[in-house]
């Protein structure tokens, strides 16, 4: 016995691996996360499955039911919006899984972070200006450990993605300035992406608050900030990657010297 376990992406149905789209066509039953995965990606699922929304369950009311499906002799596929490393809540069920002696196996998805990279068009890893992307989220009713506060992750100014933030902004504009970050530091903020009502405001740590007020934003929204969001950041030279230099030599390419 074994669940399937498959990130549906960020909200595009056509966003979803070759390999998750087969193991939903295919599945007996097909729970999933009903206030976050796309109708239209359920709806490819074959005529007869039972398909069961869980946003109205809890964790063992969840998991009680895979379990008697899969004893019953069932394919069962649990669907999670984006991927489900990221603030998937996957390993809570597993944990309760595994006490049945029930296998599983992950079938990864689109990041809504990679998502909402693409849709405003950024590249989060520039040379000489930062090479790492810090995934968090901003300290809420959820807690974060003492060493993951915002202001000291912002410390190292690298690219940060924040999920589950938008009803946070006046502590992440705070946290930001309190780490040093410039009020000019560019922010892209991402509701929604993929959907048909996808909204990108592009704004700056000082602005973010009231951009984010005067949009209505406060769910479904990645937000994005560094100055790799800079929509001009590629165009200066300074900033280019050694692997296209014509003078930098690798074992493809031999580099030709100025």
């Amino acid at each position: 016995m074994k669940l399937y376990i498959i990130g549906a992406g960020p909200g595009d149905p056509d966003l979803i691996t070759v390999k998750g789209l087969k193991l939903l066509q295919q599945a007996d039953v097909v729970m999933y996360t009903d206030s976050l995965v796309n109708e239209e990606l359920i709806a490819k699922a074959k005529p007869e499955a039972e398909v069961l929304k869980s946003s109205g369950m809890d964790l063992a009311e969840m998991v009680g039911i895979i379990v008697d499906r899969l004893k019953e002799g069932k394919m069962v596929v649990r669907v999670h919006t984006g991927d489900p490393a990221m603030f998937g809540a996957t390993m809570e069920q597993i944990a309760l899984l595994r006490k049945e002696n029930i296998g599983y196996e992950i079938v990864p998805g689109v990041s809504s972070v990679f998502a909402s990279a693409a849709a405003v068009g950024a590249e989060l890893t520039i040379p000489d200006l930062t090479q790492t992307v810090i995934l968090t989220r901003a300290e809420g009713r959820t807690p974060v450990p003492e060493l993951e506060k915002l202001r000291d992750l912002a410390a190292h100014h690298c690219t940060i993605a924040l999920f589950l933030s938008a009803t946070l902004i006046k502590k992440v504009v705070s946290e930001f300035v309190e780490a040093g970050w410039s009020e000019e530091t560019p922010v892209a903020v991402v509701q929604r992406a993929t959907w048909p009502d996808q909204l990108i405001v592009r704004t700056t740590v000082g602005q973010l608050e009231e951009d984010m007020r005067k949009h209505g934003i406060r769910s479904h929204a990645m937000i994005l900030a560094g100055w790799a969001l800079d929509p001009e950041i590629h165009g200066k030279e300074e900033y280019r990657s050694k692997l296209y230099d014509k003078s930098f030599t690798h074992r493809f390419r031999r580099g030709v010297k100025p």
